[in-house]
């Protein structure tokens, strides 16, 4: 009897021993660990109400740390009992990782390789994009002139020539004014037509003073809606018809092979400029001091405009 009372003695030593070191090894691990908060503290107590109570084990849930409580990377975990192997206090590092609050980036979104979309994400941020010049390094850059066409004769060829007309100038396709013309009372130009039916040449001639009213009102009331292009009726003129077998728009007007020859203002009072090649249209243009590149509507409106203001240099004939 008084042996188990001394045996039942020591063990109650014991256990009052025991209790004593596990109340020091938690208060030392509650002042290693001042700042996991009230919830570390009640799993404590948890734990030291386990140990005294081995006879009825039982698991709680390991509670989870709150996600304002950040760990001190310096201190130690403490090491969990032997006693209780489900409570575990050490959490994953990936698990602090992610309650830990993330530091705002230029990505909204942050996702970890393993996420399904995770290489969508990588592709669609780096999507080639076009590289934003740096305004620091000037850029080299080959600066290449302006293409000017000559405006007058090539090397060996004089800016004058023996007049062909006598109300053309000895200047390459530039004719005489109204006033001038009047002046030597010629007011009547003939010009070389060949019927495209019976090819019969014949000798035309235009009132200066009529015809070229005619074509002056077509300007003034029509250059407005122009476009600095010329009209069908210009770019396909109505031919005369032939006097020998009066076949309607058959009169052709003969155009000489040497362009220095040609009979600018005959063509100009019939509206036949249209029958001339744009070679022959960009030599008037280029001797005349004019804009020589483009379709032929626009050298013809321009051969049309630059005829016109050699007649009469006041009138309404300027681009």
């Amino acid at each position: 009897m008084k042996e188990n009372e001394k045996a039942m003695t020591k063990n109650r030593d014991k256990d009052i021993k025991n209790n004593n070191n596990e109340k020091e090894n938690n208060k030392k691990r509650k002042n290693n660990n001042k700042d996991v908060g009230p919830d570390f503290e009640a799993e404590e107590n948890d734990m030291l109400a386990l140990s005294l109570n081995s006879n009825r084990p039982q698991s709680r849930p390991r509670l989870m740390p709150s996600v304002d409580t950040q760990l001190p990377a310096s201190l130690p975990l403490p090491v969990p009992p032997q006693s209780s192997p489900s409570l575990s206090l050490q959490p994953t590092p990936l698990f602090i990782q992610t309650l830990m609050p993330q530091k705002h980036s230029s990505h909204p979104l942050q996702l970890s390789s393993s996420h399904p979309l995770y290489m969508t994400t990588l592709q669609s941020s780096s999507s080639p994009s076009m590289p934003l010049p740096n305004p620091g390094v000037p850029t080299s850059r080959h600066l290449r002139a302006r293409r000017n066409p000559t405006q007058g004769p090539r090397e060996g060829k004089s800016e004058t020539v023996p007049a062909p007309f006598p109300w053309a100038t000895t200047r390459r396709a530039m004719v005489h004014s109204l006033e001038y013309l009047h002046s030597r009372q010629i007011v009547t130009i003939t010009g070389e037509v060949q019927c495209k039916r019976c090819e019969r040449q014949y000798e035309m001639d235009y009132n200066l003073k009529e015809k070229f009213l005619e074509v002056g009102s077509f300007i003034a009331g029509n250059k407005s809606t122009m476009r600095d292009r010329a009209p069908s009726v210009w770019m396909n003129p109505v031919l005369p018809a032939c006097k020998f077998c009066k076949q309607e728009n058959s009169a052709k007007p003969i155009i000489g092979e040497k362009k220095k020859v040609i009979n600018w203002l005959f063509l100009l009072l019939g509206q036949m400029l249209g029958c001339c090649t744009l070679e022959q249209l960009k030599y008037f243009c280029k001797h005349t001091k004019n804009h020589r590149t483009g379709a032929k509507d626009r050298v013809l409106y321009l051969t049309y405009l630059g005829l016109c203001k050699q007649l009469d240099p006041s009138g309404p004939f300027d681009r």
